[in-house]
């Protein structure tokens, strides 16, 4: 039995995955927040190449060698069996993670940092914003802005900020400029300490400080680290290269599991599988996305237009959401709690391809330390709330004797979280699920769009 299953560094993806060519219909059109009329990605904040990838249905796009060559340091990444983690459930499923903590920052994330940085970099901008949750994009647009010779200004969510100042001293290591949000650096900010001067922040919040910021500096352009189809694109080379190891080992996954903030690292990876179901290659395949009943987007969130941003300067878009102005609780995840999903995914789990699924703190960091105990890895909070899902579906193989083949994304290693894990061995950590009346109260303020 193989436990790492690795592919020659010639044996990188060369082309990205771009699932909108294989989408039943075509996603609901992207609005501009001021008219409510179809448009474009605006193009003082985004790269035009970015954008043209955006609204591509291209089936596959060509990866530049320059940033090939980067991806080099790090890819392809290992595909690992989880024996030991099978032992322990005593199932008789086999279980697999595309191991992404391997990158320089320590994620999935340097996958579209490093392009979106190339992109900027040929077009002449010498300076990137960008929100960051955990800090996971945050320090890979760090890491991929210094390859690039760009400046970078990270708003950093304050209760992140304050809960993973390791983080910050990662990016700060690759030279980028990192704030608490909100921040009196812009009116976005300002407007939010005033209301509340112990504000924890959001990730909407924090991408409209970086927006404005972008919006109102000529040599700065925006990036952002998931949501948008361009993001997913880049993402997509975990999946494709997980299909190639697969291959290798004559096995298909019958079930996929990831955990969804955003959706980059859960789209990234299941999107090149779930294109095989839409085309009709293959007619079984259960993916599940998993997120914290603390931030329950596509489990208790409306699929509707709404602000990708908390002041509406983002484009609207639709997708699950818990209202643009929705402030989460302070949970360790810090990268599972914006109020939005990807309009991709969104669309894929409104229509049935995908299943959602929410737990709790603690189950999940139970799971985590039982695979730190078993593989050796201690995974980031976000991944764990797969590796969460993935656990439950080994027991459910176990009662039921089924010897299903279930992948899941582990997205990061959680060497800057160990005070969250010290909360949890510590018994500090509290389950905290978001009130029904709270999310309604939060889509009283969707915009009022006739499309």
């Amino acid at each position: 039995m193989m436990r790492k299953i690795l592919l020659d560094e010639d044996e990188i993806p060369r082309r990205w995955y771009n699932i909108l060519a294989d989408l039943p219909g075509s996603l609901d059109p992207m609005l501009n927040p001021q008219t409510y009329e179809p448009t474009e990605l605006p193009p003082f904040l985004f790269a035009s190449e970015l954008n043209r990838q955006e609204f591509s249905t291209d089936r596959w796009i060509d990866i530049p060698e320059e940033v090939l060559e980067v991806y080099r340091i790090w890819r392809p990444t290992p595909l690992y069996r989880a024996k030991k983690l099978e032992e322990a459930l005593k199932t008789p499923a086999k279980i697999y993670y595309k191991w992404e903590g391997v990158s320089p920052p320590g994620s999935h994330k340097p996958n579209t940092a490093v392009a979106q940085a190339y992109y900027n970099m040929k077009e002449g901008i010498e300076r990137l914003t960008t929100e960051t949750g955990a800090g996971q994009w945050g320090s890979a647009l760090a890491f991929a802005t210094k390859l690039f010779d760009l400046e970078c200004m990270v708003y950093m969510v304050r209760v992140s900020y304050d809960q993973k100042p390791y983080r910050r001293v990662l990016m700060e290591a690759w030279g980028a400029e990192v704030v608490p949000s909100p921040s009196n650096r812009t009116k976005t900010g300002q407007k939010y300490l005033e209301e509340d001067p112990d504000s924890p922040g959001s990730l909407g919040v924090a991408i409209s400080e970086a927006v404005e910021d972008a919006a109102t500096n000529d040599n700065t352009h925006y990036t952002l680290g998931s949501v948008l189809n361009h993001v997913i694109l880049h993402q997509t080379i975990m999946g494709l290269e997980a299909k190639r190891q697969f291959e290798m080992i004559d096995t298909y996954p019958d079930a996929i599991y990831g955990c969804v903030g955003g959706g980059s690292n859960f789209s990234g990876g299941a999107f090149p599988f779930l294109g095989d179901k839409l085309r009709g290659e293959r007619k079984e395949l259960e993916v599940v996305a998993c997120e914290p009943t603390a931030c329950p987007t596509l489990t208790k969130g409306i699929y509707a237009y709404d602000f990708g941003d908390s002041v509406g300067l983002a484009p609207i878009v639709k997708m699950y959401t818990l209202g643009h102005d929705f402030i989460p609780p302070k949970i360790h995840a810090g990268g599972l709690r914006y109020h939005g999903d990807a309009p991709a995914l969104c669309r894929l789990v409104n229509d049935g391809y995908i299943r959602a699924e929410a737990y709790h703190q603690t189950d999940v960091f139970e799971a985590a330390v039982l695979f730190a105990r078993t593989e050796g890895f201690v995974i980031a909070p976000e991944t764990a709330h797969a590796l969460k899902g993935v656990v439950d579906e080994a027991i459910r193989c176990r009662e039921s004797g089924e010897e299903k083949t279930i992948f899941f994304l582990n997205s990061g290693h959680g060497h800057f979280d160990l005070s969250s894990y010290a909360a949890y061995f510590e018994g500090k950590l509290v389950d905290y699920e978001y009130p029904a009346e709270l999310v309604k109260r939060a889509l009283e303020n969707l915009p009022k769009v006739g499309v």
